[in-house]
């Protein structure tokens, strides 16, 4: 990271986004003005003293205020899923968390090696159609997919936690420069819900990569690839003859690792439950309780890179603080973004950067 000695208002302007406050909200928890806000974002009447007293308020080294401007994921490039019930304060908070997730995977490539990036465009093509191209592309064929963030990564793919306290930012995926692949999971919600989730910000990357990402009809494209790329019509069609209860729904469930409303949906989809069947089931789920806990539910997935990377990190007696300090990152944020594998240690605003490691190259299992 370079040595900037000039505040750089872009900075203050993502950390105060990161933590969800507006100009004026933050200028009542620093007790200034808004107009002082305003100009300290516009790069006018700085001083350190201010700038200080706001990173100490917001618990941001204060380093972080004087360095480079920092890429960041924009609402062109991002896709959101529920994109309509995310408000600006939440799509900005994660915007940011998007930005640091940046910094964190140029820190990542930097110092391990990592694997390419493997996911075709599948632009143009039938979203059912891409899931099965890209299923016999990646070598699944119609076995369940165990662990889809270790398949992700196991392709290229950056996986990170958003950590939000909401159910509103689902997740969200990007391109980096249109070379490196990105998804961003909100590890609130169940693990089903998250896994799906991930098969349809997976969606977005092969199907939306140089296209629309945004809409109900590609949200309706994205939500038809996961369903497939999880579910395989051969083999719904070839196992579930027999599924027509919700007990039954709730075995095969656990098979394919999705949720009970999911894979309720596929059957009724793929012609498996009739109608009457399908609102029934639906009907008695909600009755229970299950749109809002999922039942029988599995441990949620973790990111496989992450894992190793903490645990090659750990031998040479260094921890996430290390890279927080390195990067002039609060430690929270890194933790947030590393599924709060590791424990938060103590935030020290001028930590000394750790020398570089040695670039290991990781062995990931799909």
């Amino acid at each position: 990271m370079s040595e900037a000695s000039v505040f750089n208002p872009s900075r203050l302007t993502l950390a105060r986004e990161r933590v969800g406050l507006t100009k004026r909200a933050l200028a009542e928890l620093v007790d200034l003005t808004p107009k002082t806000i305003s100009n300290l974002e516009k790069g006018e009447h700085y001083s350190t003293e201010t700038v200080d007293l706001i990173a100490q308020s917001l618990k941001y080294p204060i380093k972080f205020f004087f360095d480079s401007d920092i890429a960041k994921p924009t609402e062109d490039n991002a896709s959101f899923r529920s994109f309509s019930r995310v408000t600006a304060t939440q799509r900005n908070a994660a915007l940011a968390a998007g930005a640091y997730a940046f910094m964190v995977g140029d820190w990542l490539n930097d110092n391990f090696h990592l694997p390419e990036a493997d996911i075709p465009d599948l632009s143009g093509y039938d979203p059912e159609l891409a899931a099965i191209m890209l299923r016999n592309e990646w070598g699944l064929n119609d076995r369940p997919i165990r662990n889809i963030i270790h398949l992700l990564e196991s392709k290229g793919v950056l996986v990170f936690s958003l950590a939000e306290e909401n159910t509103q930012v689902n997740a969200f995926s990007c391109w980096q420069n249109g070379e490196k692949p990105y998804v961003f999971l909100n590890s609130f919600k169940s693990a089903e819900s998250s896994r799906f989730d991930a098969a349809h910000e997976l969606g977005h990357l092969v199907l939306h990569k140089n296209t629309e990402n945004k809409g109900k009809e590609a949200e309706i494209q994205a939500d038809t690839f996961a369903s497939e790329f999880l579910m395989p019509t051969t083999a719904i069609a070839a196992r579930c003859t027999k599924v027509k209860s919700v007990s039954e729904i709730l075995k095969e469930k656990q098979y394919w690792f999705v949720s009970a409303f999911a894979l309720a949906y596929k059957l009724h989809k793929t012609g498996l439950m009739t109608d009457w069947l399908y609102r029934s089931a639906c009907i008695e789920m909600s009755q229970k309780g299950f749109r809002k806990k999922e039942p029988l539910t599995r441990p949620h997935e973790r990111s496989q890179v992450i894992a190793k990377i903490l645990d090659q990190l750990r031998t040479q007696k260094k921890y996430t603080k290390h890279i927080a300090a390195e990067l002039q990152l609060p430690e929270k944020e890194v933790s947030k973004l590393f599924f709060n594998i590791a424990t938060v240690t103590a935030q020290s605003h001028e930590a000394t950067p750790p020398t570089k490691v040695r670039k290991p190259k990781l062995h990931l299992v799909e």
